[in-house]
């Protein structure tokens, strides 16, 4: 089976894998494989009992319940990948836009290419993209301790960062307050990478999507643009 075909073929298990877990599946996936990435793009996605919570101003309640729904999903997410590419997955990062409708889900496997090996990471504007990523780091929490990024594609990049929790983060995850930590930092950290025009100027790109999610465990994160490239 061709990447084509594999991408076709996880979008529509990850479709009803979401429908059967959540009750409405959405209403379009986009997978990129990218060696050793998986790239999952989920647009029109809300089920009605959390329609009806944001109605009622319930974000957080919804994004706290996707946080313990996306971990049992996690496993399948897993076998499905493994399954059809032969990529065995180390971890699964994940993010949503409610107003938007969206999410993402970004599954690494182990052997991730070393920074400054891989011509994906050789792209036009990258310093000014990993300077601007470094700025709105250290107004959320610090400077991390290193930046790289991949271009996937015209339309999805990723960009990882290491070693950029506080000591009070740390605290909070030693106590159990990992998931609501995670929250708090999607709100906070999320609003300003969506909320930057630097990404658009750099990249000669509309900025369809941001999103973010970390790894507590070994201190790293993983940024995901969603592009949709300026006509010439």
């Amino acid at each position: 089976m061709d990447i084509k075909a594999q991408q076709t073929k996880l979008a529509n298990n990850f479709g009803k894998l979401l429908r059967d877990k959540f009750g409405k599946g959405p209403e379009v996936i986009h997978v990129t494989i990218s060696q050793p990435y998986v790239l999952v793009y989920i647009s029109g996605f809300i089920s009605p009992m959390e329609q009806a919570l944001l109605e009622q101003g319930q974000e957080l309640t919804v994004l706290t319940t996707r946080e313990y729904l996306m971990k049992s999903l996690d496993p399948e997410i897993r076998g499905q990948v493994k399954a059809l590419t032969d990529m065995g997955i180390q971890h699964i990062y994940y993010d949503w836009n409610l107003k938007n409708l969206s999410g993402v889900f970004v599954a690494i496997s182990p052997d991730s290419p070393d920074e400054g090996k891989d011509s994906r990471a050789d792209y036009k504007g990258r310093d000014e993209i990993h300077k601007e990523i470094i700025r709105i780091s250290e107004q959320a929490e610090k400077a991390p301790d290193s930046v790289y990024s991949y271009m996937l594609s015209s339309r999805s990049m990723i960009v990882f960062r290491e070693g950029i929790l506080v000591p009070i983060e740390k605290k909070l995850i030693s106590l159990g307050f990992d998931e609501t930590l995670r929250v708090a930092k999607r709100q906070l950290e999320g609003g300003m990478l969506n909320g930057s025009t630097q990404f658009s100027a750099i990249l000669d790109s509309k900025i369809q999507d941001v999103f973010v999610d970390w790894d507590f465990e070994i201190d790293k994160s993983v940024i995901t643009l969603i592009l949709k490239p300026n006509k010439a």
